[in-house]
Formats: C-alpha cells, sequence, structure tokens
C-alpha cells in the first residue's frame, strides 16, 4: 500500500514538474525570445505595419481604406465588407468577398457601374477615359475587401485627376507613384503594386496638408 502511494506521489510530481518547465518554456521563455527576435529585427511588421504621418498613426500599410476623396488616389472596391452586428459600440468592418459567381448577374452589374464611375471621375480636359483602359482592380474587390495595394496601371490612370485636383504638373504626380511602385516579391511572386495609404500620405506631404 506504502508502495503504490508512494508511486503515485512520485508520478504526481513528475507531472508538475513537467507542467511548470513547460508552461514557462512555451509560455514565458518562447513568447519572450521570438517577441523579442521580432522587435529586433522586424520592429514595423511587428508592430502591426504601422503608416504614420504628422506625428500619428494614419492607418497600416496592410490594411486598405476606402475614406479618400478625389483629390486623392483611390483603391479598390471593398464590395465584400459588412458591418458587425454583434460589436456594434465599435462599429468594426468584417472582411470577407462577394462570394459572387463569375455568370453572377449582381457581380457584372457591380463591375459595370464601378467602370463607369472610373471613366467619369478620371475623365478630366485632354485626358479622357475610355473604359477599355480601365484595369481589372478597379472594378473589383479582392478576396478579404481590405487589399492595400492597387496595381500600376490603376494608379497611372487616376494620375491626371489628382494632379488637376491638386494643382500639380502631371509629371509631378507620375515620379511620385513611380517611387511608390513596390516590384514582384522576390523578384518573381505577385505582380507590381502600389500601396494606396502609403502614396497618399506622400501626396499629402507634397502638397503640405494635414493627415
Amino acid at each position: 500500500m506504502n508502495t503504490s502511494l508512494t508511486n503515485t506521489a512520485r508520478l504526481l510530481g513528475a507531472g508538475l514538474r513537467a507542467l511548470l518547465v513547460l508552461t514557462l518554456v512555451t509560455g514565458v521563455v518562447y513568447p519572450l525570445v521570438v517577441t523579442g527576435l521580432a522587435q529586433g529585427l522586424f520592429p514595423g511588421r511587428a508592430n502591426g505595419s504601422e503608416t504614420r504621418a504628422d506625428g500619428r498613426v494614419v492607418g497600416s500599410s496592410l490594411i486598405g481604406q476606402q475614406d479618400y476623396g478625389l483629390d486623392y488616389f483611390q483603391p479598390r472596391p471593398a464590395h465584400g465588407l459588412g458591418q458587425n452586428t454583434l460589436n456594434t459600440r465599435y462599429r468594426l468592418i468584417l472582411s470577407g468577398a462577394t462570394n459572387l459567381s463569375a455568370d453572377s448577374e449582381v457581380l457584372l452589374r457591380q463591375v459595370q457601374d464601378a467602370k463607369a464611375e472610373v471613366v467619369r471621375e478620371n475623365s478630366v480636359p485632354g485626358h479622357p477615359v475610355r473604359p477599355s483602359q480601365v484595369p481589372a482592380d478597379a472594378v473589383t474587390s479582392s478576396g478579404s475587401g481590405l487589399d492595400p495595394d492597387i496595381s500600376p496601371a490603376y494608379a497611372a490612370l487616376q494620375v491626371p485627376r489628382v494632379a488637376q485636383r491638386n494643382g500639380l504638373p502631371v509629371d509631378r504626380v507620375e515620379k511620385l507613384v513611380r517611387a511608390h511602385t513596390e516590384g514582384r516579391t522576390l523578384g518573381f511572386m505577385g505582380e507590381p503594386r502600389v500601396n494606396v495609404l502609403e502614396l497618399n500620405v506622400a501626396l499629402r506631404e507634397l502638397t503640405g496638408r494635414k493627415a
């Protein structure tokens, strides 16, 4: 009987020690090491890829925004987003796609309406926009609805409008777009892209506006 109790106590003690060691390693040491490495090697990404302007955070370069006026570059549409019906205190936006099929009449109408809007908004005197010039990302939302980037073609299409509305030379705005155009990741993954938030922050700085 005593031997049985002794063995049980020994096993319980070993289990408790293992629990404490694993809790310390996986719950304290590992998170601290990973957090330290992230902060040391990739501080910007570790802190949410924040974009700052005028000394304050104006957004994340990883999350697209939809509240830009026509003085600025426009992002992709975000038809898949919805209002949060659970936590209404913060009016959070839910990420998501439209889940509409390629032959959906609703999707077709959205694309047609978006194309007409892009043509109307970006046609300025001396620079008319034809429907055939509108790239796909200007009229379709991404899978998440929060894509922060647009194609260089869509950015270039908006240059005359942005230049006119801000009283800037077209070539100066074109230079700004080129400076914020990123190539393919590692030279072969993905497509060239322009981050809309970072581009608009640079545009604000160029025009002397506050964020």
